[in-house]
């Protein structure tokens, strides 16, 4: 699985972009905007064409699920440890609606230890960070944790082989597609060198 996170700041073209990128295949958008307050985050959806609705998870505000039918929810680490004792009937709450439900971790073993069960989770930084300067990587090898993990930090057409390498069964994007002269193109080559090598 190929998961593409949102540009923290909104860039030219980048609803249109979008949507080229829901018809080359892209299955699961991380809908991250920090800087949006609600308002901003519904109007951002609306622009998107409600047939792509289903492949959006959302970072923040996830009340958007009961106005969109969106894909799912996804936890960042703090949320979740915030959620203490009440993180299981949370994520349950959204899994029995069939929704998808996803967290970040930054060390695997904090990931391995983690009890409640996710989709997927994303680990960061697998590499040096394309978009975060002096977001170093760490090279995290997952093969001992039998958790679907999605590798993120420095993922590119280039490292994704490594990736798969290290364990992790997707991938997770955002520079290598976002600050790409071509984001469309530049998905499409990552796609096909993933599906190549899973």
């Amino acid at each position: 699985m190929i998961v593409l996170i949102a540009p923290e700041k909104d860039i030219e073209n980048e609803i249109a972009i979008l949507h080229q990128l829901f018809d080359a295949g892209l299955e699961y958008y991380h809908f991250r905007k920090p800087h949006k307050n609600l308002e901003e985050h519904v109007e951002y959806l609306n622009q998107i064409d409600s047939k792509y609705h289903n492949r959006i998870i959302v970072h923040y505000f996830h009340e958007l699920l009961d106005k969109f039918n969106l894909k799912g929810v996804h936890l960042q680490e703090q949320p979740r440890i915030d959620l203490g004792k009440e993180l299981k009937d949370y994520v349950d709450g959204y899994m029995s609606k069939g929704k998808t439900v996803s967290s970040s971790f930054h060390e695997p073993e904090v990931l391995d230890a983690c009890e409640v069960k996710f989709d997927y989770h994303l680990l960061s930084p697998v590499f040096s960070s394309i978009s975060k300067q002096g977001y170093e990587g760490r090279g995290f090898d997952v093969n001992h944790i039998d958790k679907f993990i999605v590798g993120m930090g420095g993922v590119n057409s280039e490292t994704i082989s490594k990736t798969l390498v290290l364990g992790f069964k997707g991938i997770g994007v955002l520079g290598g597609v976002w600050n790409a002269s071509n984001p469309v193109d530049s998905f499409k080559e990552i796609k096909r060198v993933f599906e190549e090598n899973k």
